[in-house]
């Protein structure tokens, strides 16, 4: 855990968000599937005068009435209440009820029109003979407002078919001009300015334009496994970007970096990608992008200090021999820099490391280890020292107060030298090319072997756990949150690319690399099937190796 100190910002205090739900109503049309929207009051105090799916906060009376309802096996009791809560805001703002008769049917218009919208619906379903089809109302995603708003929501967006025989028709206080619109339509109107919508709406509409007609949805919403469960849950972040207010979604390569440096949701940190100026991240890391962006390197290869004015710094893989980049190292750590670690010796971070130590007046050491003889030329590498795993590289202020400590950690696989770094005081993972935020790490043999790559990966999830790592900072990309889950991913992806390329072998047991590549890579651009051949390789080696052990 990122000791509190070493944060940024001072701590915020956040509103708690209050449980509500929405329900999207779709129907079937020619054009694919349309959804139901309704216009706000332009004098609500949440969300004015904007487009948005019916729903509301959830009453206590919604937690209260589960014996009224028709409900699924698989449907807990908050997901009742959830769907409670949905269904009854859909009556009262649009006249549209879910429901079915004593005999089972469904409730039709003149159900509806001999009911009161502004009596409580539960109690008058009862007296005429209805149970709301809670059963009809499925979860497709969880949305909870980013930190940092002065109203915030847990909000469940449940999905229904539209009843047959009923009609929308706006309560006229609440909403107003309830409109059907293919999500495609939707998101164009709001393009265009004739249509505004909040920023979850926008995105729930952007995934629903995946979905061919309503019984995909509604498949893809059923129970797996015997269990409930949103597709999606996402708390978004609040960020800059080119100094214009932005939001950045759970599953998008941003989020685990405003996690760390904006842990309260303050909207203060800019995610622009540049290189003139070092990136404060924490008190004692910053991170100066060299400017090398490209296909291999993303927006760029991450060097990263760490340290104080008080402690000195390390520079980690300082990249490229850029002098104008190295200049700006140097100038971010008031030339006061002790030790220079390279994570591996690739030509996109380890060249850089004998300009910037002659810029230091202390000759700091270069760290890291000796490029193996299976090496390309290009990266041959001799550090002044080679690290041995497990060694601790420790900067102490002069008072003893302050330490800074990085743990070595062998993990060959993307390269025979490669090394990762946990700072254990914040437990930081700086992960160098072996794990990536944006794209997976090439492992490209000989000097790449894939076995060795697997089971590193196994070593730093174990290293995670251990020592609570919640966050990874990768040589190329935002830093990445969730440490473990994303460890994990990773490797589930790797081991899914190699049973892609044991199928394709099997299919193909006289075909060469190009050959099982067009197979195995099909989900990947062309354009990038030449590198791609290079992991195919090391999947190849990996698995006549295991076949053969």
């Amino acid at each position: 855990m990122v000791r509190p100190h070493q944060i940024l910002h001072p701590p915020f205090a956040n509103v708690p968000p209050r449980p509500a739900a929405t329900l999207l109503v779709l129907r079937d049309a020619s054009d694919g599937i349309e959804v139901l929207l309704t216009r706000r009051s332009a004098t609500a105090r949440f969300a004015p005068d904007m487009h948005v799916f019916p729903g509301g906060a959830i009453d206590a009376d919604d937690r209260l009435d589960h014996g009224r309802v028709d409900r699924r096996a698989t449907q807990d009791e908050a997901a009742l209440t959830q769907a409670i809560a949905a269904l009854r805001e859909t009556y009262e703002e649009l006249g549209i009820l879910l429901a079915r008769r004593a005999d089972g049917s469904p409730a039709i218009a003149s159900d509806v029109a001999a009911l009161d919208r502004h009596r409580p619906l539960l109690a008058q379903c009862a007296t005429h003979g209805l149970r709301l089809a809670c059963d009809q109302a499925w979860p497709l995603a969880n949305w909870i407002t980013s930190l940092g708003m002065p109203r915030r929501f847990d909000t469940a967006f449940l999905v229904a078919r539209m009843p047959e025989g009923q009609t929308p028709e706006a309560d006229g206080t609440e909403q107003f001009e309830p409109v059907w619109l293919t999500p495609a339509d939707a998101l164009a109107r709001q393009q265009a300015g004739s249509l505004t919508m909040m920023f979850p709406t926008l995105r729930t509409l952007a995934h629903l334009q995946r979905y061919a007609n309503v019984d995909a949805v509604l498949q893809a919403c059923a129970a797996r496994d015997g269990r409930e469960a949103p597709l999606w849950n996402y708390s978004p972040r609040g960020a800059l970007l080119h100094g214009r207010e932005s939001r950045v979604v759970d599953d998008e390569p941003a989020y685990g970096e405003l996690a760390l440096v904006c842990p309260d949701g303050q909207l203060l940190h800019e995610l622009r990608w540049q290189s003139d100026a070092a990136v404060p991240l924490l008190r004692n890391l910053s991170r100066l992008t060299a400017p090398n962006g490209g296909v291999m390197t993303g927006p760029g290869t991450n060097s990263y200090l760490v340290g104080s004015t008080a402690t000195g710094f390390v520079a980690i893989d300082p990249g490229p021999n850029d002098p104008a980049h190295l200049a700006r190292l140097h100038d971010a750590a008031g030339g006061d820099i002790r030790m220079i670690v390279c994570t591996h010796s690739h030509p996109d971070h380890s060249p850089g490391a004998a300009p910037l130590q002659a810029l230091c007046a202390g000759l700091p050491p270069i760290l890291g280890l000796p490029s193996a003889p299976t090496a390309r030329p290009d990266s041959h590498f001799v550090p002044d020292r080679a690290l041995a795993d497990g060694e601790r590289l420790r900067l102490i202020s002069a008072d003893g107060e302050e330490t800074h400590t990085l743990r070595v950690v062998h993990t060959p696989g993307h390269a025979a030298n490669h090394l990762c770094l946990l700072l254990e005081e914040d437990a930081l993972l700086f992960s160098g090319d072996h794990i990536l935020n944006g794209s997976t790490t090439i492992v490209s043999p000989p000097d790449g072997h894939m076995g060795d790559y697997l089971a590193s990966l196994d070593r730093l999830a174990d290293a995670c756990r251990q020592e609570q790592v919640e966050f990874i900072l990768p040589a190329h990309g935002h830093v990445i949150g969730d440490a473990p889950g994303a460890i994990s991913r990773l490797k589930a992806h790797r081991l899914a690319r190699e049973a892609r390329v044991a199928a394709a072998m099997a299919a193909l047991p006289d075909g060469d690399i190009d050959d099982w590549v067009r197979h195995a890579y099909d989900d990947v651009p062309r354009s990038l099937w030449p590198i791609a051949a290079r992991s195919l390789s090391a999947h190849v080696e990996h698995l006549r190796q295991t076949a053969g052990a």
